[in-house]
This record gives C-alpha cells, structure tokens and sequence, in this order.
C-alpha cells in the first residue's frame, strides 16, 4: 500500500481516507520498527503504567511547544491571518482551477501563506519533501512552508512553517490521552527544527501507545520516520511566487531564491534579510 501526499491534494479527503484505512486496516506491513521502539518505546498494560506514559507525553509536549522566538511569535501571526483570510466566506479564490474556494486547495493555501511572509519582509517559499519507499514505510512527498532568518550572528536560521500541523496527527478512534495531546497541538506550526523533531517525536510516541492500547495496528503512515520526513528530511525549496509582478513593475525584485536538493539540515540557506529578535 502506497500512501502519498500531493501538494494540491484535498486535506480533508485525504484525512478521510486515512481514517477509513486506520478503521478498517487488514494489510499489515513488516514490524521493521527497530529505531522507533529505541526512540520512542513503549508503554502497555497496568493502568497506572499508561497514565504515567501519557502523563509524560504531555510534559515532553509542552516542554517543546513552550520554546518559541519573537521572531517565530511574529511569522506565526502572519501565517494564522493568511490562512484565516483564506478560509473566510469571502476569501481569496483558488488559481489552480481545481476548486472554487482556495480554502480547500493546500497548493493555493501555501502559496498564499508565503505571498503574506513575503509582503511583511520575510524570506519565505514553498518546499516540497520527498521520500522513497523503504522496509517499513511507503514512499510518499508532503508540502509545506520556511522562513529563512538571518541571525545577529550572521549565520542563517530556518523556521518551518505548517499551516495545517494539528490536522497532520489526528486518527481514528483516538483514546482520551492521545486526543488530549493532538488538541494541545496548534493548528499551524511555527519553530525551528529542533523544536518540530521533539514535538513529533513525543506525538508518534502517542499514536503508538494510543494504537496498541486499542489493540489497533499502526498504519505505516503514522510511524516517527514517515511523519519526521514530512520535514526533516530532504526537501527542495522552490522559486517565489508572484514573478510576473515582479516582471510587470508592480513589485520589487525579491532575492533570487535557489532550489536546494540536499538535506535541509545541512544546506547552504543563502542571505536572508530578516534579523531574529
């Protein structure tokens, strides 16, 4: 079973249709999950045993959500203004043709979320992930947003943004503890990279206790690798939008931005002409 991600895929049909997978789920991939268990472990049976898990959870959730910039503070509310106009009544209109309201197209919402951040001076683009197939996990791509930021001590700093980040772990027949966990999540994301990697790890630790308490199999789709690849793996930022503005005279030229192919860990981030508070 191969589960994939397209940009301008619908986000509620597509949680629909893990929801319906997470109910009625027969096919069951290869237990390969070797570095899960060592990352995340598990936590079964006695009753005290679990209320302690999630207890922990919750803390380890906190902990990672309560870290934030002023700098993070100020591209998070563009970010929930962009896509509260998007989602309004009267909103912007989708420009890929494929639905009426922009508010259901996610390849429009993020466009639109980077044309916000840009217009309030920030180096923000659209980025794609992309991931093979492996053992334990199906091959699959998901889209998102960064910010690049430049630090007071020159280097570059990147801020991931996901629009829809609580959207991204609910599941099906979730228990009290782990629906506790994804309602503390907040609809958009906005943090750095090791903020995002231990909000998703203390998450998928979730999901897994929350399955095995239900005597449910975990879809491979929910597994930390899957979910860390989304991203924080390798990922290729594309060029900003609003080109034939920029050509027309009606917007100043913004920085060229180059496409990155390696791991977004690692790569060069280039000039950014935000400074972190």
């Amino acid at each position: 079973m191969v589960v994939e991600e397209a940009m301008d895929g619908d986000m509620s049909l597509s949680n629909m249709v893990l929801s319906f997978l997470e109910e009625g789920e027969t096919e069951r991939w290869p237990e390969n999950d070797e570095e899960d268990d060592d990352e995340e472990g598990s936590s079964g049976g006695g009753s005290a045993e679990s209320k302690a898990f999630w207890r922990a959870q919750h803390s380890q959730l906190h902990e990672a959500l309560g870290k934030t910039s002023t700098a993070e503070s100020r591209i998070r509310a563009v970010t929930e203004e962009a896509v509260e106009k998007m989602r309004a009544p009267a909103g912007a209109f989708c420009s890929c043709a494929k639905r009426a309201a922009a508010g259901d197209c996610r390849s429009c919402m993020l466009r639109h979320v980077v044309e916000r951040l840009r217009d309030a001076g920030y180096n923000g683009a659209v980025c794609r992930s992309k991931w093979a197939r492996s053992l334990d996990i199906p091959s699959g791509e998901h889209s998102y947003v960064d910010v690049v930021l430049q630090t007071r001590s020159g280097k570059a700093a990147r801020v991931v943004v996901e629009p829809s980040f609580r959207a991204e772990f609910e599941v099906a027949r979730a228990g009290r503890g782990y629906g506790a966990l994804v309602a503390a999540l907040p609809e958009a994301f906005v943090g750095r990279a090791d903020r995002l990697r231990a909000v998703v790890k203390a998450m998928c630790a979730a999901a897994k206790q929350c399955m095995k308490e239900n005597n449910m199999h975990l879809g491979p789709w929910r597994k930390h690798k899957y979910m860390q690849s989304k991203w924080l793996g390798t990922s290729e930022r594309e060029a900003p939008p609003a080109l034939d503005a920029v050509a027309a005279g009606s917007l100043p030229p913004p920085e060229k931005q180059p496409k990155f192919r390696a791991s977004m860990l690692s790569f060069d981030f280039g000039r950014a002409p935000v400074v972190v508070a």
